[in-house]
């Protein structure tokens, strides 16, 4: 029996929700991942606050790619919501305040429930802080200090996106906390992975950051796309 599992989409941000690969929409290849005609797009934007603004990139995204039936999933996870996101093929968790968000999943019972999701054939994609919230632990600030949050764990490394700019400070600080008992993987602005379920990983668009703890040092490597992008 096959595996229902879908590959997860992880987006440093909003760029690959429209970017063009060699004059063919990315997301195409996402929406050809699931094998129904008419898809339903559920949008979680815990994150933002619900901010309606970021929500209507997301349908323009979906539209693109002919998906008209999408939903704008409230923190306060209404009723109506929650039979929206158990009929959902495509799950977006949207960017914004990692901590914000995944208080707000745990309060309503989102998090069990994008989990069940997940298993049961649904394709998430987490872009920004959603990208975060789907690895190992979120890296947030504490005061002056940095802490690490549970999240997902639904991909086995902690993830960081487009923080190249501070050198990934943040999580090759996770990894040292970590002891090297976790990974993790940076993705730059305008790049995504995709974690496959036979638990490979490919880089979209851009290389990613791999590090790792060796000899108490944290190392890097890079995770080059399969093809010229």
């Amino acid at each position: 029996m096959n595996s229902p599992l879908q590959p997860i989409y992880l987006f440093a941000d909003s760029q690959l929700l429209f970017w063009k690969n060699k004059g063919t929409i990315f997301l195409q290849s996402i929406r050809e991942t699931i094998d129904r005609t008419e898809l339903k797009a559920a949008y979680i934007g815990a994150s933002n606050g619900d901010d309606p603004e970021f929500y209507s990139i997301f349908e323009g995204a979906m539209e693109s790619i002919g998906i008209q039936d999408c939903k704008m999933i409230l923190s306060s996870f209404p009723s109506d919501d929650e039979s929206f996101v158990k009929e959902s093929d495509i799950i977006l968790l949207a960017g914004g305040d990692v901590e914000k968000g995944w208080n707000a999943f745990t309060k309503v019972g989102l998090k069990e429930l994008i989990i069940k999701r997940y298993y049961e054939g649904a394709l998430l994609i987490g872009v920004s802080a959603g990208a975060v919230q789907l690895g190992l632990f979120g890296v947030v600030q504490d005061g002056s200090a940095n802490k690490l949050i549970d999240t997902f764990k639904l991909i086995p490394f902690v993830i960081g996106a487009h923080e190249e700019k501070e050198k990934w400070n943040r999580l090759t600080e996770a990894v040292q906390q970590l002891n090297g008992s976790a990974n993790g993987i940076g993705i730059p602005s305008g790049g995504g992975m995709v974690y496959h379920p036979d638990h490979s990983i490919e880089a979209i668009r851009y290389p990613l950051y791999e590090f790792s703890l060796r000899d108490g040092l944290v190392s890097d490597s890079l995770l080059i796309p399969k093809q010229e992008q």
